[in-house]
């Protein structure tokens, strides 16, 4: 799945851009990273929770972060409609 991230032309990455992008109905399918800080993440989650958005596991954010393209890592990231 990370895969289909990395290719994609549309993306969102970090937490805050990707919570805003799940509000405002843009995701079709968000990651996460493992060993992101919960209080960080826990918006997303919360938001997700109502939603019917399918959401990915990613390993670390480092890896995360490299399947978006940046050099440091991510706590979140989203594939936009």
């Amino acid at each position: 799945m990370l895969e289909e991230l990395r290719n994609a032309k549309r993306r969102t990455v970090g937490a805050k851009e990707t919570l805003k992008a799940v509000q405002n109905g843009q995701a079709k399918a968000v990651f996460i990273a493992r060993d992101a800080d919960e209080h960080v993440v826990r918006p997303l989650r919360e938001a997700l929770a109502k939603s019917s958005l399918p959401v990915y596991e990613a390993e670390s954010m480092k890896a995360l972060g490299r399947a978006c393209g940046i050099e440091v890592g991510a706590a979140a990231a989203a594939l936009l409609l």
